[in-house]
């Protein structure tokens, strides 16, 4: 994912405050080892939430294309990295997705930006796979789309439950996936 135009009055606040919370958890912060994390954070922070500043319409529209193609286009195992907006700890895992055209297409890599976009907000699984659903839905009006989500929480992983390698799945479907052999058919393809 491209890095948006960095924010450099937002930089600064977030250097600020990170310093502060490293000084609550009562560490020296002109310590070597802590010197520049204040920055370092803050500009992680910046690039895990750039999809505030993106458009994931605009996206599919660069490369939305008539044709009359009315068959399942699949993008499978789209790698995302998202922060949990309860904990702010990572999630990450693979969205698969699948439309059937109605006379336009989308560029195939759009698709997978348009995962990268919701991911990099701060987020629950659960609303990121209907964000995509929609976006798909409304930009491009096809006969369906369907979004499934799995991944790994941290938040669940590292506090709390403690349950390392748990998966959550979500799914989220339009149009022609209401038919459920629509849906088998596609849940077939993304297992093989």
């Amino acid at each position: 994912m491209e890095i948006v135009k960095q924010d450099n009055e937002q930089l600064e606040k977030l250097k600020y405050h990170y310093g502060e919370i490293l000084r609550l958890l009562g560490e020296d912060t002109e310590r070597d080892g802590l010197i520049k994390t204040p920055e370092r954070v803050a500009k992680a922070v910046q690039f895990m939430t750039q999809g505030y500043e993106m458009d994931a319409r605009e996206v599919l529209l660069s490369a939305k294309f008539r044709e009359d193609y009315r068959q399942m286009v699949i993008v499978k195992e789209i790698e995302f990295y998202s922060t949990c907006e309860h904990h702010m700890l990572p999630f990450f895992g693979k969205a698969h997705v699948a439309y059937i055209p109605n006379k336009y297409i989308t560029g195939l890599s759009k698709i997978a930006r348009v995962v990268d976009i919701f991911a990099h907000r701060l987020q629950v699984q659960e609303r990121m796979t209907t964000q995509i659903k929609e976006c798909i839905q409304q930009t491009l009006n096809p006969l369906g789309v369907m979004v499934v989500i799995e991944a790994q929480h941290t938040c669940m992983q590292m506090r709390g439950v403690q349950k390392y390698g748990a998966v959550t799945t979500t799914s989220d479907f339009t149009g022609v996936f209401e038919v459920a052999k629509t849906r088998e058919e596609f849940i077939s393809l993304i297992k093989n």
